[in-house]
């Protein structure tokens, strides 16, 4: 049987009296893209600090390709590439001055080095401002380079925390696509509770709220956790709300203009068919039907009870 990338088991941790996780189990097999999905304060953050070997847990043990963090510490972290959510970026350094010193510190051979810096300058897209000053880089060229450090040691594991934050809409599509080259050769954990940065790079979900587990799963199962409700219709010969009552299992019925129409129903998952029998019998001219998905903010909201 193939090693899990990552294992984590009964994972719990207490900044004084207050646990800010508690028994957090999860097993990654495979290369992608995981979010880590929750709202501020629910426990992202110390997870991937412990994850990362920043912080030692309370309790639980983790394993990286099967190295426990907790006793091997060193030998585990070689395995892990972290960009926290501010960048750790010494700004009076030029871009290769500051992989150098990146390269030094995960113990790349010195002889290695110069070809580990240009295979990551040329994979994140920076490597015509190698001599530039960090602070002179915008933001979105900043966080290439701290994504840079994290995957200069080739690590199997890489975590990012926020990697989009503060950045313009151009940048966060350059990034996104970053993210996505560099998952197809490792397992990357992304958190974050910006939604649409789960919809838009993610395969799987684990969303973890008050320090629990609420929710793994792949994305399609977020998006269909709430029970869809509602059918769009469009129905070319225009019948009247009143009309539309005689739809078995109809809860309500709104006209959205035009021949656009949304039904409602305690379970809208079965009732195309009935619609469709019922639009036939009644002449309504069907031209369109489909189930409604709610919003990943409605099931966000549900999981995390607000």
């Amino acid at each position: 049987m193939d090693t899990p990338i990552i294992h984590i088991e009964k994972l719990s941790h207490r900044y004084s009296v207050q646990w800010a996780v508690r028994d957090i189990s999860l097993e990654i097999m495979h290369h992608g893209i995981y979010g880590l999905l929750g709202s501020n304060g629910a426990g992202k953050s110390t997870i991937m600090n412990i994850m990362c070997g920043v912080l030692k847990q309370t309790e639980g043990d983790i394993f990286i390709k099967g190295i426990n963090t907790k006793t091997d510490p060193v030998e585990a972290k070689c395995h892990i590439g972290f960009l926290p959510q501010q960048p750790p970026l010494h700004l009076d350094l030029t871009v290769e001055e500051y992989l150098d010193y990146s390269a030094r510190l995960r113990y790349i051979p010195h002889k290695e080095i110069s070809k580990a810096i240009s295979e990551v300058v040329e994979r994140c897209g920076i490597s015509h401002f190698k001599k530039r000053l960090i602070r002179n880089l915008s933001g979105g060229y900043q966080q290439r380079v701290g994504i840079a450090q994290a995957i200069i040691h080739n690590p199997d594991f890489v975590v990012l925390d926020e990697p989009t934050n503060g950045l313009d809409p151009n940048q966060i599509v350059e990034i996104r696509g970053l993210i996505k080259e560099i998952a197809q050769e490792r397992t990357v954990i992304l958190s974050t509770h910006i939604l649409p940065e789960v919809q838009a790079t993610c395969e799987y979900i684990y969303m973890v709220e008050k320090g629990k587990m609420v929710f793994s799963g792949t994305v399609d199962e977020f998006d269909n956790y709430i029970l869809p409700t509602t059918i769009r219709v469009s129905l070319l010969a225009n019948p009247s709300v009143e009309e539309l009552k005689t739809i078995p299992g109809l809860l309500s019925a709104e006209h959205l203009g035009e021949t656009d129409y949304r039904l409602q129903f305690a379970d809208a998952r079965n009732m195309v068919d009935e619609i469709i029998e019922t639009c036939g019998v009644n002449n309504w001219r069907l031209s369109q039907v489909y189930l409604e998905k709610n919003s990943l903010d409605v099931v966000f909201a549900e999981l995390s009870k607000k």
